[in-house]
Protein backbone atom coordinates (compact mmCIF):
# COMPACT_ATOMS: atom_id res chain seq x y z
CA UNK A 1 0.00 0.00 0.00
CA UNK A 2 1.17 3.86 -1.34
CA UNK A 3 0.82 5.96 2.07
CA UNK A 4 1.27 9.53 1.11
CA UNK A 5 3.24 12.19 2.29
CA UNK A 6 1.35 14.32 5.47
CA UNK A 7 2.22 17.76 4.56
CA UNK A 8 0.27 17.10 1.19
CA UNK A 9 -3.86 17.38 2.62
CA UNK A 10 -2.60 20.49 4.78
CA UNK A 11 -1.27 22.58 1.81
CA UNK A 12 -4.64 21.57 -0.60
CA UNK A 13 -6.78 22.03 2.53
CA UNK A 14 -5.19 25.10 3.71
CA UNK A 15 -8.51 27.11 3.57
CA UNK A 16 -10.76 25.01 5.02
CA UNK A 17 -10.84 24.22 8.72
CA UNK A 18 -10.72 20.69 9.68
CA UNK A 19 -12.79 20.27 12.79
CA UNK A 20 -12.61 16.19 13.56
CA UNK A 21 -9.13 15.85 12.27
CA UNK A 22 -7.80 11.78 12.15
CA UNK A 23 -5.23 10.31 10.30
CA UNK A 24 -3.24 13.06 10.45
CA UNK A 25 0.38 10.84 11.52
CA UNK A 26 -0.12 11.55 15.25
CA UNK A 27 -0.95 8.58 17.82
CA UNK A 28 -4.46 7.53 18.29
CA UNK A 29 -6.41 10.03 20.70
CA UNK A 30 -10.40 10.86 21.69
CA UNK A 31 -11.70 14.34 20.76
CA UNK A 32 -14.69 15.77 22.07
CA UNK A 33 -17.59 16.05 19.73
CA UNK A 34 -18.83 19.49 18.36
CA UNK A 35 -22.19 18.36 17.34
CA UNK A 36 -25.90 17.54 18.46
CA UNK A 37 -27.08 14.24 18.39
CA UNK A 38 -30.69 15.15 18.20
CA UNK A 39 -30.80 17.90 16.11
CA UNK A 40 -34.26 18.30 16.42
CA UNK A 41 -36.21 21.33 18.69
CA UNK A 42 -40.00 20.37 18.64
CA UNK A 43 -40.96 17.18 20.28
CA UNK A 44 -44.33 17.37 19.60
CA UNK A 45 -43.91 15.92 16.40
CA UNK A 46 -41.74 13.31 16.21
CA UNK A 47 -42.07 9.89 14.48
CA UNK A 48 -40.61 8.46 17.83
CA UNK A 49 -41.79 7.40 21.21
CA UNK A 50 -40.12 10.55 23.62
CA UNK A 51 -37.96 7.50 25.31
CA UNK A 52 -36.95 6.10 21.96
CA UNK A 53 -35.46 10.03 21.04
CA UNK A 54 -33.95 10.05 24.77
CA UNK A 55 -31.85 6.46 24.14
CA UNK A 56 -30.82 7.71 20.99
CA UNK A 57 -29.45 10.77 22.41
CA UNK A 58 -27.73 9.08 25.35
CA UNK A 59 -26.16 5.48 23.76
CA UNK A 60 -26.06 6.50 20.24
CA UNK A 61 -28.43 4.47 18.83
CA UNK A 62 -32.24 2.69 19.11
CA UNK A 63 -33.69 -0.59 17.66
CA UNK A 64 -37.32 0.10 16.27
CA UNK A 65 -38.68 -3.20 16.25
CA UNK A 66 -41.13 -5.16 13.65
CA UNK A 67 -41.59 -1.85 11.39
CA UNK A 68 -42.43 -3.51 8.58
CA UNK A 69 -44.97 -6.67 8.15
CA UNK A 70 -43.88 -10.53 7.42
CA UNK A 71 -45.39 -10.16 4.06
CA UNK A 72 -42.47 -6.67 3.36
CA UNK A 73 -40.21 -9.13 4.76
CA UNK A 74 -40.58 -11.80 2.58
CA UNK A 75 -40.56 -9.68 -0.27
CA UNK A 76 -37.49 -8.19 0.78
CA UNK A 77 -35.86 -11.33 1.56
CA UNK A 78 -36.48 -13.16 -1.93
CA UNK A 79 -35.00 -10.31 -2.99
CA UNK A 80 -31.92 -10.46 -1.32
CA UNK A 81 -31.80 -14.05 -2.03
CA UNK A 82 -32.51 -13.48 -5.97
CA UNK A 83 -29.60 -10.68 -5.77
CA UNK A 84 -27.12 -13.15 -4.00
CA UNK A 85 -27.64 -15.22 -6.89
CA UNK A 86 -27.59 -13.04 -10.13
CA UNK A 87 -24.28 -13.30 -11.71
CA UNK A 88 -22.14 -10.60 -13.11
CA UNK A 89 -23.32 -7.06 -12.97
CA UNK A 90 -21.32 -4.04 -11.85
CA UNK A 91 -18.55 -6.10 -10.28
CA UNK A 92 -17.41 -2.76 -8.63
CA UNK A 93 -20.47 -2.61 -6.52
CA UNK A 94 -20.27 -6.08 -5.78
CA UNK A 95 -17.91 -6.76 -2.99
CA UNK A 96 -16.68 -10.44 -1.63
CA UNK A 97 -15.17 -11.26 1.44
CA UNK A 98 -11.43 -11.27 2.06
CA UNK A 99 -10.58 -14.67 1.80
CA UNK A 100 -12.94 -16.00 -0.69
CA UNK A 101 -15.31 -14.99 -3.57
CA UNK A 102 -18.58 -15.33 -0.87
CA UNK A 103 -20.40 -11.75 -1.66
CA UNK A 104 -20.23 -9.67 1.64
CA UNK A 105 -21.76 -6.84 0.18
CA UNK A 106 -23.95 -4.49 -2.85
CA UNK A 107 -23.27 -1.15 -2.73
CA UNK A 108 -25.67 1.51 -4.24
CA UNK A 109 -28.33 -1.06 -3.93
CA UNK A 110 -31.19 1.93 -3.64
CA UNK A 111 -29.62 2.98 -7.25
CA UNK A 112 -29.36 -0.56 -9.16
CA UNK A 113 -33.02 -2.01 -7.46
CA UNK A 114 -36.03 -0.11 -7.74
CA UNK A 115 -37.42 -2.22 -4.66
CA UNK A 116 -34.87 -1.38 -2.41
CA UNK A 117 -34.87 2.25 -3.90
CA UNK A 118 -38.88 2.61 -2.71
CA UNK A 119 -37.13 0.99 0.50
CA UNK A 120 -34.41 3.72 1.44
CA UNK A 121 -37.75 6.35 0.43
CA UNK A 122 -40.17 4.80 2.80
CA UNK A 123 -41.33 7.20 5.19
CA UNK A 124 -40.76 4.99 8.02
CA UNK A 125 -37.66 5.09 7.11
CA UNK A 126 -37.03 8.74 6.01
CA UNK A 127 -39.51 10.70 8.64
CA UNK A 128 -37.27 9.47 11.62
CA UNK A 129 -33.95 10.59 9.65
CA UNK A 130 -35.40 14.46 8.52
CA UNK A 131 -36.85 14.57 12.44
CA UNK A 132 -33.65 13.29 14.44
CA UNK A 133 -31.08 15.87 11.83
CA UNK A 134 -33.93 18.44 11.45
CA UNK A 135 -33.02 19.09 7.87
CA UNK A 136 -34.18 17.23 4.59
CA UNK A 137 -31.56 14.32 3.50
CA UNK A 138 -30.29 12.40 0.91
CA UNK A 139 -28.82 8.88 0.71
CA UNK A 140 -24.71 9.39 1.43
CA UNK A 141 -24.35 5.32 0.94
CA UNK A 142 -26.38 2.24 0.54
CA UNK A 143 -25.58 -1.30 0.08
CA UNK A 144 -26.58 -4.97 1.17
CA UNK A 145 -24.92 -6.57 3.92
CA UNK A 146 -24.78 -10.77 3.93
CA UNK A 147 -22.86 -12.72 6.84
CA UNK A 148 -23.61 -16.47 5.04
CA UNK A 149 -23.77 -19.12 7.55
CA UNK A 150 -19.78 -20.87 8.59
CA UNK A 151 -17.77 -17.97 6.53
CA UNK A 152 -19.33 -14.83 7.25
CA UNK A 153 -16.25 -12.72 8.31
CA UNK A 154 -16.54 -9.39 10.89
CA UNK A 155 -16.68 -5.95 10.28
CA UNK A 156 -14.14 -4.73 13.11
CA UNK A 157 -14.54 -1.74 15.58
CA UNK A 158 -15.18 1.69 13.94
CA UNK A 159 -16.86 4.74 13.74
CA UNK A 160 -18.52 5.47 10.11
CA UNK A 161 -18.04 9.36 10.59
CA UNK A 162 -14.56 8.77 10.71
CA UNK A 163 -14.20 6.93 7.56
CA UNK A 164 -17.02 9.33 5.56
CA UNK A 165 -15.16 12.73 6.72
CA UNK A 166 -11.56 11.73 6.54
CA UNK A 167 -12.13 9.66 2.70
CA UNK A 168 -15.45 11.44 2.02
CA UNK A 169 -15.24 14.87 2.80
CA UNK A 170 -18.11 14.74 5.15
CA UNK A 171 -17.69 17.76 7.46
CA UNK A 172 -19.72 17.75 10.66
CA UNK A 173 -21.59 14.77 12.59
CA UNK A 174 -25.17 15.43 10.73
CA UNK A 175 -25.89 11.71 9.44
CA UNK A 176 -27.07 8.63 10.62
CA UNK A 177 -27.33 5.04 9.56
CA UNK A 178 -30.49 2.26 9.36
CA UNK A 179 -29.56 -1.12 9.09
CA UNK A 180 -33.37 -3.03 8.17
CA UNK A 181 -32.89 -6.58 9.47
CA UNK A 182 -33.99 -8.80 6.90
CA UNK A 183 -33.26 -12.48 8.84
CA UNK A 184 -32.68 -13.00 12.80
CA UNK A 185 -29.83 -11.53 14.18
CA UNK A 186 -28.35 -12.20 17.40
CA UNK A 187 -25.40 -12.76 19.36
CA UNK A 188 -24.63 -15.98 17.43
CA UNK A 189 -24.95 -15.14 13.80
CA UNK A 190 -22.87 -11.55 13.91
CA UNK A 191 -25.55 -9.34 14.73
CA UNK A 192 -24.37 -5.29 14.83
CA UNK A 193 -22.41 -4.70 18.38
CA UNK A 194 -22.68 -1.20 19.55
CA UNK A 195 -20.87 0.91 22.48
CA UNK A 196 -23.42 2.85 24.45
CA UNK A 197 -22.35 6.52 24.88
CA UNK A 198 -18.88 5.95 22.47
CA UNK A 199 -20.84 9.01 19.85
CA UNK A 200 -20.35 11.79 22.04
CA UNK A 201 -16.48 11.80 21.28
CA UNK A 202 -14.61 11.61 18.71
CA UNK A 203 -11.85 9.02 18.15
CA UNK A 204 -8.93 10.46 16.44
CA UNK A 205 -6.84 7.18 14.51
CA UNK A 206 -3.38 6.83 14.30
CA UNK A 207 -1.31 7.07 10.93
CA UNK A 208 -2.15 8.20 7.29
CA UNK A 209 -4.81 6.89 4.32
CA UNK A 210 -3.31 4.88 2.21
CA UNK A 211 -4.40 5.31 -1.91
CA UNK A 212 -7.23 3.38 -2.82
CA UNK A 213 -7.74 2.31 0.51
CA UNK A 214 -11.54 1.36 -0.48
CA UNK A 215 -10.13 -1.17 -2.23
CA UNK A 216 -9.08 -3.26 0.56
CA UNK A 217 -11.55 -1.44 3.36
CA UNK A 218 -14.53 -2.34 1.86
CA UNK A 219 -13.24 -6.26 2.38
CA UNK A 220 -11.31 -5.84 5.67
CA UNK A 221 -10.53 -2.54 7.42
CA UNK A 222 -7.13 -1.92 8.89
CA UNK A 223 -7.08 1.97 8.56
CA UNK A 224 -9.21 4.71 10.35
CA UNK A 225 -9.98 1.70 13.14
CA UNK A 226 -9.32 2.91 17.30
CA UNK A 227 -6.82 1.77 18.88
CA UNK A 228 -6.52 -1.32 21.24
CA UNK A 229 -6.48 1.31 24.35
CA UNK A 230 -8.87 3.51 23.33
CA UNK A 231 -11.24 0.89 22.72
CA UNK A 232 -10.64 -0.22 25.89
CA UNK A 233 -11.32 2.81 27.82
CA UNK A 234 -14.55 3.40 25.49
CA UNK A 235 -16.08 -0.05 26.77
CA UNK A 236 -15.01 0.52 30.12
CA UNK A 237 -17.19 3.55 30.19
CA UNK A 238 -20.27 2.44 28.02
CA UNK A 239 -19.91 -1.17 27.20
CA UNK A 240 -21.38 -3.42 24.62
CA UNK A 241 -24.42 -3.82 23.41
CA UNK A 242 -25.46 -6.54 20.99
CA UNK A 243 -28.52 -5.32 18.65
CA UNK A 244 -30.52 -8.82 18.76
CA UNK A 245 -33.51 -7.71 16.08
CA UNK A 246 -36.04 -10.13 14.57
CA UNK A 247 -36.66 -9.62 10.92
CA UNK A 248 -38.28 -6.35 9.73
CA UNK A 249 -36.74 -4.54 12.30
CA UNK A 250 -34.81 -1.44 12.19
CA UNK A 251 -31.32 -0.42 14.23
CA UNK A 252 -31.08 3.81 14.02
CA UNK A 253 -27.24 4.38 15.03
CA UNK A 254 -25.52 8.15 15.02
CA UNK A 255 -22.78 8.44 12.48
CA UNK A 256 -20.19 8.49 15.15
CA UNK A 257 -21.49 5.22 17.29
CA UNK A 258 -18.72 2.65 17.28
CA UNK A 259 -19.84 -0.36 16.34
CA UNK A 260 -18.80 -3.48 14.98
CA UNK A 261 -19.32 -7.28 14.30
CA UNK A 262 -18.48 -10.63 14.76
CA UNK A 263 -18.16 -13.59 11.96
CA UNK A 264 -20.78 -16.37 11.56
CA UNK A 265 -19.80 -19.44 12.39
CA UNK A 266 -23.51 -21.01 12.59
CA UNK A 267 -25.71 -22.47 9.99
CA UNK A 268 -28.35 -19.03 10.00
CA UNK A 269 -26.96 -16.35 7.50
CA UNK A 270 -27.75 -13.24 8.55
CA UNK A 271 -28.59 -10.33 6.08
CA UNK A 272 -29.51 -6.40 6.64
CA UNK A 273 -30.27 -3.81 4.47
CA UNK A 274 -28.24 -0.51 5.31
CA UNK A 275 -28.77 3.27 4.48
CA UNK A 276 -26.96 6.13 5.34
CA UNK A 277 -28.77 9.44 5.29
CA UNK A 278 -27.06 12.89 5.35
CA UNK A 279 -28.60 16.16 5.97
CA UNK A 280 -28.61 18.15 2.44
CA UNK A 281 -26.86 21.20 4.90
CA UNK A 282 -24.27 18.77 5.31
CA UNK A 283 -22.86 17.24 2.07
CA UNK A 284 -19.86 16.19 1.45
CA UNK A 285 -16.28 18.43 0.55
CA UNK A 286 -13.43 17.53 -0.46
CA UNK A 287 -11.47 14.61 1.58
CA UNK A 288 -10.20 15.26 4.96
CA UNK A 289 -7.16 13.36 3.73
CA UNK A 290 -4.73 13.42 0.95
CA UNK A 291 -6.68 10.81 -1.67
CA UNK A 292 -8.67 11.33 -4.21
CA UNK A 293 -12.70 11.07 -3.22
CA UNK A 294 -13.59 7.06 -3.47
CA UNK A 295 -16.42 6.55 -6.21
CA UNK A 296 -19.60 7.66 -6.34
CA UNK A 297 -21.39 4.38 -5.57
CA UNK A 298 -19.36 4.60 -2.07
CA UNK A 299 -19.94 7.52 -1.64
CA UNK A 300 -22.83 10.42 -3.13
CA UNK A 301 -21.50 13.34 -4.50
CA UNK A 302 -22.79 14.70 -7.21
CA UNK A 303 -26.49 12.91 -7.63
CA UNK A 304 -27.33 14.63 -4.14
CA UNK A 305 -31.32 14.57 -4.43
CA UNK A 306 -33.65 14.98 -1.44
CA UNK A 307 -35.25 11.54 -0.29
CA UNK A 308 -38.87 12.07 -0.92
CA UNK A 309 -40.97 9.77 1.80
CA UNK A 310 -43.41 7.15 0.71
CA UNK A 311 -46.23 5.88 2.42
CA UNK A 312 -47.86 2.52 2.22
CA UNK A 313 -46.77 -1.05 2.13
CA UNK A 314 -43.54 -2.05 0.11
CA UNK A 315 -45.64 -5.10 -1.60
CA UNK A 316 -48.36 -2.10 -2.98
CA UNK A 317 -50.99 -3.40 -1.34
Amino acid sequence: MILSAPNQGAIRREAEYDAYPSRVGNDGRILQRLDPVVYAADHEQAPLAKSQVDQYQRDGFVVLENLFSSDEVHLLQDEVELLRKQPGGDSETRINEPADNTLRSIFAIHHSNTLFERLACDSRLVDVARYLLDDEVYIHQSRLNYKPGFRGKEFYWHSDFETWHVEDGMPRMRALSMSITLSENSACNGALMLIPGSHKSFVCCAGFTPKDHFRDSLRKQDYGTPSDELLHQLVKEGGIVTADARPGSIIVFDCNTIHGSNGNITPWPRSNAFFVYNAMSNRVVAPFCEQAPRPEYICTRRAFRPAEPKQGSLSGE
